[in-house]
C-alpha cells in the first residue's frame, strides 16, 4: 500500500502540490488525472524518489521511500519521453535495466511479440508508438510491485491501447499495483478501480471510480419549444441545449431528479449513462485543456 501525507512541493515561484493525502491500495489500478500542469508528472516523481518532497511523506508497505534503495527497486518509474539513444535496441535496453532490476526474460520475450517489436532494430528507426510500447514491454517485465505510468496511452494505437489494456488487468490480478495518468479519460476508465483529480495542486476528488460516477445522473431531454438552464428545477453539474434538446447532468437520486423534470412535460426524457470525462469536467470546469 503506498501512503501519501500532507505532501508539499514547490519550484521557484510556483507551489506544485499542496497538503496531498492519498491511500492507493495494493492490487489496484489507480487512474491519475487533471489538467495540464495539475502536477500528475510531479506527484509520478515524486512517489518514484525521482523528487524530494518539501515535506510530507511517501510510503510504500511502511517504508519512506526517498534515499531508501530496498523500496525504491519495488517501483518502477516509465516517464512521458524516457530517455533513449537512437542506436539502442530492445536488448541493448533490456541489459541495462537488467542491472537495476529482477528481470524476467521470458516475459519480455512474450511482451516484443504481443506488440509486434523486434529485439535488433534500433530505438531511432522506431515510431512515437513503438517506443512507448517497448519501453511498456520492459517496465512489465521487471518484477517491481509498482508502477507509475505517466501518460500510459499516449503514442498507443487503439490496438496496442486494448493490448496494453489488457496485460495491466492481468498483472493487477498477479499482485502488481499501478498508478496511471493519462489524458485518456475514457481508456483510464476501461481499467481503472480508483482515481484522483488535482487540480490547481490539491486532491480534488478521489475515491472508488465506480462509487462516484453513481453520484451523477445525466438526462436527454427533448421539448415543444426552447428552454433555459434556469427553468430546470435543480442545479445542474451541466447543462446543453441544441434547439429543443437538452441534455442535463445533476447529482442526486435518479428517481428523485426524473420526477422533477417530468413535471416539466418533456415530449422525450432518457436516462443516459455518465462517464469519467463527464465526471472529471464536472470536477474541475469545462476547462478546455485537459
Amino acid at each position: 500500500m503506498i501512503r501519501i501525507q500532507k505532501l508539499n512541493k514547490s519550484f521557484p515561484n510556483k507551489q506544485v502540490l499542496s497538503d496531498i493525502d492519498l491511500t492507493i491500495e495494493d492490487r489496484t489500478v489507480f487512474g491519475l488525472v487533471g489538467i495540464n500542469g495539475a502536477g500528475k508528472s510531479t506527484l509520478l516523481r515524486l512517489i518514484a524518489g525521482v523528487l524530494k518532497a518539501d515535506s510530507g511523506s511517501i510510503q510504500l508497505d511502511g517504508q519512506t521511500l526517498y534515499e531508501n534503495e530496498k523500496a525504491k527497486r519495488q517501483v518502477f518509474f516509465l516517464a512521458d519521453e524516457p530517455f533513449s539513444t537512437p542506436l539502442l535496441t530492445p536488448d541493448k535496453l533490456k541489459e541495462l535495466y537488467s542491472t537495476f532490476y529482477k528481470f524476467d526474460e521470458a516475459k519480455f520475450a512474450r511482451y516484443l511479440e504481443t506488440f509486434g517489436l523486434k529485439r535488433k532494430q534500433q530505438v531511432g528507426k522506431m515510431s512515437k508508438g513503438m517506443k512507448r510500447q517497448l519501453y511498456l514491454a520492459l517496465a512489465l517485465s521487471t518484477d517491481c510491485k509498482v508502477f507509475l505510468l505517466d501518460e500510459a496511452f499516449d503514442g498507443l494505437d487503439p490496438l496496442a491501447r486494448l493490448k496494453f489494456k489488457r496485460i495491466v488487468i492481468e498483472e493487477k490480478e498477479a499482485g502488481k499495483t499501478f498508478i496511471l495518468s493519462s489524458h485518456s479519460l475514457r481508456e483510464l476508465e476501461d481499467i481503472s478501480d480508483s482515481f484522483a483529480i488535482l487540480d490547481g495542486g490539491n486532491v480534488k476528488q478521489n475515491g472508488n471510480l465506480l462509487d462516484e460516477l453513481g453520484k451523477l445522473v445525466k438526462f436527454q431531454l427533448a421539448f415543444e419549444r426552447e428552454i433555459s438552464e434556469s427553468e430546470i428545477p435543480f442545479p445542474c453539474v451541466s447543462f446543453k441545449a441544441s434547439g429543443r434538446v437538452v441534455t442535463v447532468v445533476a447529482r442526486g437520486e435518479e428517481d428523485a431528479l426524473k420526477a422533477q423534470l417530468e413535471a416539466l412535460n418533456p415530449l422525450l426524457l432518457d436516462v443516459l449513462p455518465i462517464d469519467f470525462e463527464e465526471f472529471f469536467l464536472s470536477e474541475v470546469g469545462t476547462k478546455e485543456t485537459l
